[in-house]
């Protein structure tokens, strides 16, 4: 993309927390800052990704350009990168993929999108495909209350691209949408985890008064927890193939019922934790 048309990405993408209209309106985006390898100056990028588990996928396609982009060039010197998520910003390690992994991910990117297929017989080059590895994370600059929003506002989006995707799929699941539904199966389970051995058994000792409250959270993360197990069940169920319309009706009764624990939890807790 030309540069000016990136760095308008890059400000709407800031100014709206990963939020950006036009073309780009409900795509899964990042922005990637890489160590110049020739000025060793900041250079940050907008691209597109894809879940896998602990870590994101990228792909080199720069639009079909018989050159691999500036980024890719400035990771293969310097793997350490940045990466702002729009309402989080992490250190990760840039992994160049080779191989048989290399060609199965591709081939699952192509899967849900053909148009990465385009931009490599276009550019008559394969494209890589690089992991960022998360190498530090931690919660947002910001008060605790407040940090617990913008935690749950990241579900809240991940859960309306889900829905979107799966809506818009085909008569057969994508085998990358299947892994965008279990790599957020994983992180809400492992923010209820940390929940309910970390920050519950903090706030029933300050406030005893609470009590009553992390009880019924406590009940609503075994409900989420169960809706989890069944979405997970049926994503893994490896001797069939999941039609969209039953992957549609579990998506969204797991948000309503998950939609409705976060509104309560920030009701009663953030005023506390800030």
């Amino acid at each position: 993309m030309p540069i000016n048309f990136n760095q308008q990405i890059i400000d709407e993408f800031r100014a709206g927390k990963g939020q950006v209209g036009g073309p780009f309106e409900g795509a899964r985006l990042l922005l990637l800052t890489t160590t110049g390898a020739r000025s060793g100056a900041p250079h940050t990028t907008p691209l597109g990704y894809l879940p896998d588990g602990d870590r994101v996928l990228v792909i080199a396609s720069a639009g079909g350009s018989p050159r691999h982009p500036a980024w890719y060039h400035n990771l293969v010197a310097d793997p350490m990168v940045t990466v702002e998520a729009g309402l989080f910003t992490y250190q990760a390690k840039a992994v160049i993929l080779d191989g048989e992994e290399r060609d199965r991910l591709f081939a699952r990117a192509v899967e849900q999108d053909p148009g990465w297929a385009a931009y490599e017989e276009r550019s008559g080059r394969t494209l890589p495909v690089v992991a960022l590895l998360t190498v530090g994370f931690g919660p947002p600059a910001a008060r605790m209350g407040d940090a617990l929003i913008a935690m749950h506002d990241g579900f809240r989006r991940e859960l309306a691209l889900i829905r979107r995707e799966v809506a818009a799929s085909g008569p057969r699941l994508a085998a990358q949408l299947r892994v965008n539904c279990l790599t957020m199966c994983q992180g809400l389970h492992v923010h209820h985890s940390r929940e309910d051995t970390g920050m519950f058994p903090v706030l029933e000792e300050r406030y005893p008064e609470v009590a009553p409250v992390i009880a019924r959270l406590r009940d609503e993360h075994a409900v989420v927890a169960r809706l989890l197990g069944e979405l997970q069940s049926l994503l893994r169920d490896d001797g069939s193939d999941v039609a969209p319309a039953d992957l549609l009706a579990e998506v969204e009764r797991l948000t309503r019922e998950l939609e409705a624990h976060l509104d309560y939890e920030e009701e009663q807790l953030v005023a506390l934790l800030n």
